[in-house]
């Protein structure tokens, strides 16, 4: 099911770092991100001071949702899994669970295999982490709010 924005607390925040972070190991990419179909970028991995993540993160939202229209001319619902090959650098790009996008950019000490395979386990540990964050949506935690009195706001406002 398709998802809007969500919020993201620091638990399931760092648990996408590290999974991101155990692909970027286990497939010996350069870098990787997760990416929202909105196009802002949510978490990275790896060499990404080299990039301009702004622009990486919305031209990648930008060309999953053209890949989307080619996929539907043709009576597909979507491309799930993109790639491009370049003189140096490579691109893995798959969305998962129809809500997120993953980034893999890799060189030659890699193969495209390599990162299809760990994209797919990864991809497993992001949907499972993505259900925790929409099990946690509209619960507030103990502690996370205090009630706030008039008093308290009139204090504010002072």
């Amino acid at each position: 099911m398709a998802q809007g924005n969500f919020i993201l607390r620091e638990k399931e925040y760092l648990a996408l770092q590290a999974s991101l972070k155990k692909l970027l190991a286990n497939s010996y990419a350069k870098v990787v991100f997760l990416v929202d179909k909105n196009g802002s970028l949510i978490a990275s991995a790896g060499a990404t001071g080299d990039f301009d993540t702004t622009s990486l993160a919305s031209l990648t939202a930008g060309n999953i949702a053209a890949t989307g229209g080619l996929a539907s001319l043709i009576g597909e619902k979507e491309f799930s899994i993109l790639f491009h090959e370049g003189e140096r650098d490579n691109m893995h790009i798959s969305v998962v669970a129809n809500r997120i996008i993953l980034v893999v950019i890799f060189d030659r000490r890699s193969s495209v295999g390599l990162v299809r395979l760990r994209v797919r386990r990864t991809a497993t540990e992001l949907e499972r982490i993505l259900r925790d964050i929409d099990a946690g949506a509209g619960k507030e935690e103990e502690g996370d709010f205090e009630e706030l009195t008039e008093a308290d706001i009139e204090s504010l406002l002072k």
